[in-house]
């Protein structure tokens, strides 16, 4: 038998259950990964102040629900001119990393919607484990 192997962050939760392991696992690593080129984030750091950890896909959907992606941006002019297209690609990413892997899109479908041949929808619920 082989243990797990994946970097931590970046491991959907199936890895750590008694179910099939499916390519949807390659897409949740895709949606961190699409967070932190979004947000030019890790997707884990520790506060400096405080030790506080601060996971990039909590935060991000925090002032996604609060309508405040513009303060994960650091100030970047160009993205805050196309807050549509940004949002956009956040909500790809939360479906890629939703906790039910039959929630998240195949990676043909995460490429159609981020090429805008497929319309993307704000996840109903969002559920989502993260690995740290």
């Amino acid at each position: 038998m082989t243990g797990i192997r994946g970097t931590k962050g970046y491991v959907a939760s199936e890895r750590f259950k008694t179910v099939p392991i499916t390519v949807k696992v390659d897409v949740y690593s895709f949606g961190i990964v699409l967070l932190e080129l979004i947000f030019c984030r890790k997707n884990f750091e520790v506060e400096a102040e405080d030790k506080t950890p601060v996971v990039l896909a909590e935060l991000a959907y925090y002032c996604y629900k609060e309508g405040n992606l513009d303060m994960l941006l650091h100030n970047d002019e160009e993205v805050l001119e196309d807050m549509e297209r940004l949002e956009k690609f956040v909500m790809i990413a939360f479906w890629c990393i939703q906790e039910d892997l039959y929630l998240r899109p195949g990676m043909k479908k995460a490429t159609q919607m981020l090429e805008g041949a497929i319309e993307v929808s704000s996840p109903n619920s969002f559920a989502f484990t993260i690995s740290v």
